[in-house]
């Protein structure tokens, strides 16, 4: 049966407190995910100290006057709260995983250990990322949000020329608009990425809800990414485009059930747990008047009657005209040995 890996994006949904941060890998380990992931990065290295915040950022935060500079340095983990997550990933059973956005901070997930890069949507024209990125990793999730197919194209040669198989890369259709306005969502678009690269495909998801990443399973998705927060009134850039921790474990639950669901083997055949209904809903023919032994049955002598362990309808042309080797009383349901 298929299984979906489902990523938890706590992202920066902590708010820098490493307490906020346990909670969150509680929450998703509750829920029954693949991955709980963060965000790596000093701040310095990746935003000027002047770049304004994204509007929902200012929405979110309700800080109009604070820089994006200044919003991500109170949101950086240090390496001493990447080695504590770390390590109560493990006591959770859930893994642990993060998305670099700054070339030091590549190197240093990869120094860690950690052996798959999530290439943000973001990163998706940054050269020299993409290259370290290809060097660094042997499994790549690349996010495509705001990118064109050229662009997603040119990104992905860097990690093919690098040497990377196409079956270590998994491409996620994505809009970074948070939250994400159904209209704009295209899902059909992840079909698109497969059918142009031929690579695996996923959905991180930025809308509200849970209803756009099970449909994105059922269409074929490998991956779902999904931020999640522990209460969506915090105070914070992406919570509000976040599930809560209950609405988290029931993504998962629904998503687990989409992949029961499509995993038969797509020939129409009754299933098993079908099989006994046969009887109790399909009809056999049965009298609908009383007749005397050599009476000939006409059409106008049936009706169709539950249950349906006789004569099935779809044989009634083979018992009009034939005679009754019996009296039998109206009601009676016809069976091959009462006719001659």
């Amino acid at each position: 049966m298929k299984h979906t890996v489902i990523i938890a994006e706590a992202g920066v949904n902590h708010n820098g407190s490493l307490e906020n941060a346990f909670k969150l890998v509680d929450a998703a380990a509750s829920a029954g995910v693949d991955y709980v992931k963060f965000q790596t990065f000093k701040s310095d290295k990746l935003v000027s100290k002047i770049a304004q915040k994204a509007n929902y950022q200012v929405e979110n935060t309700q800080d109009i006057d604070e820089s994006q500079f200044q919003m991500l340095k109170k949101l950086e983990l240090s390496e001493e709260d990447h080695a504590a997550l770390i390590g109560y990933c493990k006591s959770k059973n859930v893994e642990f995983f993060s998305t670099a956005f700054d070339l030091g901070s590549l190197a240093y997930l990869s120094g860690i250990g950690i052996g798959m890069v999530k290439i943000p949507s973001g990163e998706i024209t940054n050269l020299p990322y993409l290259r370290l990125a290809a060097k660094q990793f042997s499994k790549v999730i690349l996010s495509t949000g705001m990118a064109t197919i050229e662009e997603i194209e040119a990104a992905l040669e860097v990690f093919l020329k690098a040497g990377i198989p196409k079956k270590n890369i998994s491409i996620l259709h994505c809009n970074t608009e948070y939250p994400t306005p159904m209209k704009d969502v295209n899902l059909l678009a992840m079909l698109h990425l497969k059918e142009t690269f031929g690579i695996s495909i996923g959905y991180s998801d930025h809308t509200l809800g849970i209803e756009v990443p099970i449909a994105a399973v059922a269409l074929g998705a490998t991956i779902i990414e999904k931020h999640f927060t522990l209460d969506r009134s915090m105070k914070g850039p992406d919570h509000q485009a976040s599930l809560e921790p209950g609405e988290l474990k029931q993504m998962v639950l629904a998503i687990r059930n989409i992949e029961m669901a499509i995993s038969g083997t797509g020939i129409k055949e009754p299933s098993p747990s079908e099989m006994k209904n046969i009887v109790i809903a399909r009809k056999s023919i049965h009298l609908l008047n009383s007749l005397a032994e050599n009476d000939s049955i006409q059409d106008s002598d049936l009706e169709m009657l539950r249950p349906g362990d006789g004569i099935s309808p779809m044989d009634v042309e083979k018992v009009i005209g034939r005679k009754l080797n019996k009296n039998l009383p109206a009601g009676t349901k016809l069976s091959l040995n009462d006719l001659l």
